[in-house]
């Protein structure tokens, strides 16, 4: 089973517990064909339980990293003896699972895992099931699976019977037809229907802070507007993007649900040029700045929802030089600590100026925020800039953070795998690999970020439609 290893650019090898920010490129050199190399890098969980402590990949390897070189090794150092140890032990099983670590990192499971190992799904032979072809794609059985997760119902034996009646062709035009009439269902896009439930992760609902309909008893802010410009998104032929850098706002009527595009809303207060989609609504300011200084949560959840990167698994990191600053004075420059701060705290900059709980100023833009209101957290939290940085690259502000963002392959992989899970049961496995890259590269490339557009695609794999 693949754990598919999201975007990082540390993979930490190296003697010590300093990160090495060239090793997932240097990993990725080496072995440009793995799956874990594939629009993404390996996370420090490759090799380590978490730095400096090493998993059995981890453990296995350092002995043939530059032995003999004092620690720590400089990058250039490491990124020159990183291939040479990771040759020496190809041949190695670091898990004991049976598999070499080669053929664990070329079919894509995890070499420190002993529960992660190549699985051959041959052995079966058309005509073994009475009812579909276990084998190979399977029409009908892709047939009752759209019409259960995209309508909510079973087909009837009329509809069965009639869909087995129809040519190749014109069953393929069917699922095509089905998916677009059952999406427009209120079981698909309807509140608490199916997308609803792919963003419950994205925008973690809490009933009792709740303003607006179904308010609870102490309300901060709307979070179906969140879910409604989420929803928005994601159907018909918009721009799925969207979510993370809309500069509009999203209304649900119900009573048939249709989501539609406001200019501005009452319960929203950001002004239309600091507007970033979700990751400036009122929900997400008030409930993931709330009254910090340093928006660290808010960053890291919206790297998490949007981006599929967990900084607490070591996912995504991108070290930057000279980083963390501790403007607040959290001590996060402890080398227990260092490590994640160092892509953390340049990803919560630009976050600066957007103030969650705080007064007539809540959930809205400050330009001077950490002047008016923070100046006595630390001597140096005034000197935070608005300047950070996204996958190691520079970025001015907010906006620009959720434009890079949403045009990366990293929103594409974790977009693709929220409708995998959702619709295939699971993250993709290793032998599923081949066709998830090739639906999340035609999701941004050939289809430019419509959903509705990629989801003919899904369901037209071996991984949705083979019984």
């Amino acid at each position: 089973m693949l754990r598919r290893f999201i975007l990082g650019a540390v993979l930490c090898l190296a003697g010590g517990a300093h990160a090495k920010p060239p090793a997932g490129g240097v990993f990725c050199l080496t072995y440009p064909s793995a799956p874990a190399c594939t629009g993404q890098q390996p996370a420090c969980t490759y090799c380590h339980v978490a730095p400096p402590q090493r998993n059995a990949f981890g453990s296995q390897l350092e002995p043939h990293l530059a032995p003999g070189v004092p620690r720590p090794l400089s990058d250039s150092e490491y990124s020159e003896a990183l291939p040479g140890a990771l040759k020496a032990i190809e041949s190695q099983d670091a898990d004991g699972d049976g598999v070499s670590n080669l053929e664990e990192i070329q079919r894509g499971t995890l070499p420190f895992d002993a529960t992660s190992f190549p699985v051959e799904t041959g052995g079966c032979s058309a005509g073994s099931n009475s009812q579909y072809d276990v084998c190979r794609y399977d029409p009908r059985f892709a047939y009752r699976r759209v019409l259960l997760d995209f309508c909510g119902q079973s087909p009837t034996y009329d509809q069965l019977k009639s869909f087995g009646a129809l040519s190749g062709d014109d069953q393929r035009a069917r699922l095509d037809a089905e998916l677009e009439r059952c999406t427009a269902s209120e079981f698909w896009r309807g509140k608490d229907g199916q997308l609803w439930k792919l963003a419950h992760p994205k925008i973690r609902p809490v009933g009792s802070i709740k303003s607006g309909e179904n308010a609870g008893p102490i309300p901060l802010a709307d979070y179906d507007d969140d879910y409604a410009l989420y929803s928005y998104a994601q159907l018909d032929d918009h721009d799925a993007r969207e979510v993370m850098t809309a500069k509009y706002f999203v209304r649900r009527e119900s009573n048939p649900t249709r989501y539609l595009q406001e200019t501005s809303l009452p319960s929203q207060k950001v002004d239309e040029s600091h507007r970033a989609g979700n990751l400036t609504s009122a929900w997400s300011l008030m409930t993931f700045v709330m009254f910090t200084a340093l928006p660290r949560n808010a960053a890291a959840q919206s790297y998490r929802a949007y981006l599929g990167l967990d900084i607490a698994r070591q996912e995504g990191l991108f070290s930057i030089p000279g980083e963390p600053r501790d403007y607040d004075a959290k001590g996060v420059t402890a080398e227990a600590c260092a490590a994640c701060h160092a892509t953390l705290d340049p990803l919560s900059y630009p976050f600066r100026n957007y103030q969650g709980i705080g007064g007539s100023a809540s959930a809205s833009y400050v330009p001077n925020r950490l002047e008016r209101f923070f100046k006595d957290v630390s001597p140096t939290i005034t000197q935070t800039p608005e300047a950070g940085y996204l996958f190691g690259q520079p970025v001015n502000n907010l906006v620009e953070w959720a434009w890079v963002g949403a045009n990366s392959d990293a929103f594409a992989i974790a977009a693709v795998t929220d409708y995998w899970k959702l619709l295939v049961g699971h993250a993709p496995t290793a032998e599923e690999n081949a066709e998830f890259v090739s639906t999340w590269k035609r999701f941004k490339d050939t289809h430019q970020y419509r959903v509705q557009r990629m989801l003919h695609d899904l369901i037209r794999t071996e991984a949705y439609g083979a019984p």
